[in-house]
């Protein structure tokens, strides 16, 4: 095994005895172990088949399993930390300084703007000059995952919340190590600001829901490709019975979300006719509107990875 595979272990299991579950990663921060399903499959299962290769959902404080889970990834160079499970139901604020962002600015700005200071907190520096902010929630807060947008701005903050995870220290990226900050305390997580936390909270909208008329005329006007996509992903939706509704809306938004970020397809009509798949089977419109966003988010963090 290599020495940065020796390093991330070592790390990794350092981190499970603090209480934080962990997973191995490779060096372009994606999970390491491969999932056991084809890729049709992949999103619908998040481990209850009993196999490994769920990603964030492997992630375990078990030193024997963490050993098993990097003894079939010899490739591993990093490790995640799951977010939103106990004890500490951790979140992560990723500052990001490079491309022209400076995430502590905004997060500076979004201080002032919303009268809360951010408190001392265990900090990693990320090989790009950003910063790992982690802070610790309530058990039932849900923080969702975000890139680069707080109530449309504050751009260069990315949010690691439920179902998310952040590299952890000891990692080697393709990028660089990532380390503690000089000074920063590992044991010291500080509660995340109320503040803060509504400063990230989605902002409600109301449900417009769509036309069937204009949907069909919208979808009709696509290329050949694109229409035979979303129109297969919305059948597989409304095909689905209660049960499996929300996670086959979640795996149809992710599949027409690479056609989003391809810039094959507008995001509009994708939410529309995905919302109007899910409305069919029963689901309510804010059920509809999460999975589908969800689905949407996990298409742009695996084109990013990619």
């Amino acid at each position: 095994m290599s020495e940065h595979w020796e390093r991330a272990l070592s790390a990794a299991l350092t981190a499970a005895e603090r209480g934080h579950a962990v997973f191995p990663l490779t060096s372009h921060k994606t999970p390491a172990l491969p999932s056991p399903h084809p890729p049709t499959k992949v999103g619908q299962c998040r481990g209850e088949c009993g196999r490994l290769g769920h990603g964030v959902h492997d992630a375990t404080t078990d030193p024997d399993l963490i050993r098993r889970m990097f003894q079939r990834a010899p490739w591993a160079s990093g490790y995640g930390i799951a977010c939103g499970r106990a004890p500490l139901y951790l979140i992560g604020i990723d500052l990001d300084v490079k491309d022209g962002l400076d995430g502590v600015a905004d997060l500076h700005a979004l201080e002032v703007e919303h009268g809360f200071t951010v408190p001392a907190t265990a900090t990693v520096a990320t090989p790009s000059g950003g910063w790992h902010l982690w802070l610790a929630t309530e058990p039932g807060t849900h923080v969702l995952n975000s890139v680069g947008k707080t109530r449309g701005h504050a751009l260069g903050i990315d949010v690691r919340g439920t179902g998310g995870y952040l590299v952890g220290p000891g990692s080697i990226g393709d990028a660089g190590p990532y380390l503690f900050a000089p000074g920063t305390d590992p044991g010291v997580i500080t509660p995340a600001p109320p503040a803060l936390l509504a400063a990230f909270a989605p902002k409600a909208a109301p449900v417009t829901v769509p036309d069937p008329a204009a949907l069909r005329e919208r979808i009709h006007h696509q290329d050949a490709y694109t229409r035979a996509v979303l129109t297969r992903e919305a059948d597989k939706v409304r095909a689905t019975t209660e049960g499996g509704r929300k996670n086959r809306l979640w795996a149809s938004a992710a599949a027409v979300g690479r056609l989003i970020h391809a810039r094959a397809l507008d995001e509009q009509l994708a939410h529309d006719t995905l919302l109007d798949a899910g409305l069919a089977t029963g689901l309510k419109s804010s059920e509809c509107e999460y999975a589908i966003r969800r689905g949407f988010q996990a298409a742009t963090n695996a084109s990013r990875a990619a």
